[in-house]
């Protein structure tokens, strides 16, 4: 099966959570990341997960799944150790037209979800379509290595020299960003700072800082 790869704006959207365990506290950290609003459907919480409904951050129905809880979902996920329960929320997600993750079972999914790395706004995915999601776990590993906390740094003035371009009305093209991007920018953020870096960055563009 092939998946098409998409990163979604959840921002006030309904997303519940069957299950109250690890998997389900890692799934809803993701999830309020993205500014979901997030229901957790289980008899027992992490004590992770516990603190967040104390927070007012996720509302909290403590006890089992019933048939009907995805209604008005815009995302459902289920993670729980009874096979029967996946495949009931799966079931009614199905019949809802809702699309569903249920960890570790891939049959049951319309969705999965990658492994990640992230640096400020810049998200990288890793995924094996479900083959070997340690696969994806450790080149996630090599590319967290890889990719230091100076990739937020540069994301940030990129996104703002984009802004400061267009209002320029200056064409730039792709070579110039390629330099822009590369080594030498990276190397002053860690060496002399983002204002430095930033300056540099817009000279290479062919715009007055």
């Amino acid at each position: 099966m092939g998946y098409y790869p998409v990163l979604l704006d959840l921002a006030g959207r309904r997303c519940v959570m069957v299950g109250g365990g690890l998997v389900a506290e890692r799934r809803v950290d993701g999830l309020l990341a993205a500014g979901a609003h997030v229901i957790v459907i289980s008899p027992r919480l992490t004590h992770a997960l516990a603190g967040l409904v104390a927070e007012g951050r996720v509302e909290h129905e403590p006890r089992g799944y019933r048939d009907g809880d995805l209604a008005g979902a815009d995302l459902a996920f289920v993670a729980t150790d009874a096979g029967e329960v996946n495949e009931a929320v799966a079931r009614e997600a199905r019949e809802r037209r809702i699309w569903i993750n249920a960890a570790d079972d891939p049959v049951r999914c319309t969705f999965i979800l990658p492994a990640l790395v992230r640096r400020g706004d810049l998200t990288v995915a890793v995924a094996t379509g479900g083959a070997s999601p340690a696969l994806a776990r450790a080149i996630r590993e090599e590319l967290e290595a890889y990719l230091t906390d100076d990739y937020a740094t540069l994301a940030s003035i990129a996104a703002e020299a984009r802004r400061e371009v267009r209002a320029a009305g200056k064409p730039v093209t792709a070579d110039a960003w390629r330099r822009a991007l590369g080594p030498e920018v990276r190397r002053l953020i860690v060496e002399r700072g983002r204002d430095d870096a930033k300056h540099r960055l817009l000279e290479i563009l062919g715009v007055e800082s």
